[in-house]
């Protein structure tokens, strides 16, 4: 990679070197962000919001009562549907905007700044956390759109699947490190309550100072390769243009639209496994709460070099059969915890296992998609992309679910997961990756396939 001096204006899109110091700039995004994902989503606001409309006898919301385990789960699901409806409309708009980096800044510090105000909420005011928190979820998944939409402006594709590894590696570090001290400062801490706020509300500031110090300064604005015609809104534009694009995906991208539908099953599987992971050690294996605090840490750090090693990997074999092997190690896993999962000892090898497989299947999937797309439509087709990551992922759980339901085990539930893998991997091996490069005008002999 190489290092030129810095440039005032928009940037060419045209670039095939990747500059380093921006590519940094551009990862220290998922650095700031993944405060949030690891404090907020997964650790801490769901018990923290539990405890409190418990304490109330639940939450009422224009005089409708929701009980108290169900207000979370709620937040989680009106997040997901807003983000279906925002993130194509965020993705045309981001395509045709020479300030495509300013709508990314806005709508992550906007997102920074509802994570910050959670630190206010307390028994008086529960339902305003849930508004919080969808606000900042929509918000750090639309500015990820456009965050994603950078990878094939700032890495040729010989160098993207270890520039897509490194984003997550360092998503993985941030996010560790700030949950870390966020566990010291609850142990350390007289007042839990107070602790919980500080380290929910941190999570916003910390997220804003790394953009503003990383992102902000080094990602440069690229002039767009298209202008919205200036006698149309910017609503109605969008809104024509994103169905314009799922049609064109289907139509003229068929291989793409393909790895969509591949990448929305096997990732709505990963995803389940991630979401049922600590309920059923708790549940198979009577696991304590501060074991599987110690084992979300650990899988935070342990996917560090997961990401990168299998970023590496892609490069040198290719990211399609890399990201095939990766999906087999998945299909092992859910194996092993029906067939031998039976003591925490066992657990922590899986959770070992599963960290180093985790970041490298974000991270190729990710990469792998954005060799499949055109160079002017990047957050529009990301914006499909995130919909395909978000859209179904209620699926799983609802499998899971019905299954342990009917068979009273969560044990028999989760192998019924091992179908996500299956077919997810049957449709990946038809993806025809030089085929889909070609479709999108990029240069299949630039990366091994």
């Amino acid at each position: 990679m190489t290092f030129p001096d810095p440039e005032q204006g928009l940037e060419p899109r045209d670039r095939v070197e990747a500059d380093r110091r921006e590519v940094l700039g551009w990862q220290m995004y998922d650095w700031g962000w993944s405060a949030f994902s690891t404090t907020v989503v997964t650790a801490l606001l769901g018990p923290y919001l539990l405890e409190l409309a418990e304490d109330n006898g639940g939450v009422d919301i224009l005089g409708w009562n929701i009980d108290a385990g169900s207000f979370f789960p709620f937040a989680v699901s009106v997040s997901a549907v807003l983000q279906v409806i925002a993130l194509p409309l965020i993705g045309t708009i981001a395509d045709h905007t020479p300030h495509k980096k300013k709508l990314m800044l806005a709508l992550a510090y906007a997102a920074s700044a509802a994570t910050a105000a959670l630190f206010v909420v307390t028994a008086d005011n529960v339902a305003w956390g849930g508004f919080l928190f969808v606000v900042a979820a929509v918000g750090f998944a639309a500015a990820g759109v456009v965050y994603n939409s950078y990878l094939p402006e700032i890495a040729p594709p010989n160098l993207r699947d270890r520039v897509s590894s490194g984003g997550f590696a360092l998503g993985y570090l941030g996010g560790g490190l700030y949950l870390a001290a966020n566990f010291a400062l609850i142990a350390l801490m007289d007042d839990t309550g107070l602790a919980v706020r500080i380290s929910l509300g941190g999570a916003g500031v910390w997220a804003a100072v790394f953009i503003f110090a990383f992102t902000q300064r080094r990602l440069r604005d690229r002039s767009p390769a298209r202008s919205k015609p200036a006698d149309r809104g910017w609503l109605g534009f969008s809104m024509a243009t994103t169905l314009a694009t799922a049609r064109e995906l289907w139509t003229s991208y068929p291989v793409a639209f393909r790895y969509l539908l591949a990448y929305l099953v096997f990732n709505d599987g990963i995803q389940t496994i991630i979401t049922v992971a600590t309920t059923f050690a708790a549940d198979e294996l009577d696991a304590e709460a501060e074991t599987l605090l110690l084992l979300v840490l650990m899988i935070q750090f342990v996917a560090i070099p997961g990401a990168i090693g299998f970023g590496r990997w892609a490069e040198a074999s290719g990211a399609k059969r890399t990201l095939i092997i990766n999906l087999c190690v998945w299909a092992l896993l859910v194996i092993y915890a029906y067939a031998q999962l039976d003591s925490i000892a066992k657990l922590w090898i899986m959770g070992v296992v599963l960290a180093a497989v985790l970041g490298g299947s974000q991270a190729i999937a990710r990469s792998l998609f954005s060799q499949m797309i055109p160079t002017s439509k990047e957050a529009e087709f990301f914006g499909f992309y995130e919909i395909a990551a978000r859209g179904t992922s209620w699926i799983g759980p609802l499998a899971f679910g019905v299954v342990n339901q009917i068979t009273g085990s969560q044990r028999q539930a989760i192998v019924s997961l091992i179908a996500f893998f299956i077919i997810g991997i049957a449709i990946l091996v038809t993806v025809d990756v030089r085929k889909g490069m070609i479709d999108a005008d990029q240069d299949p002999d630039l990366v091994v396939l």
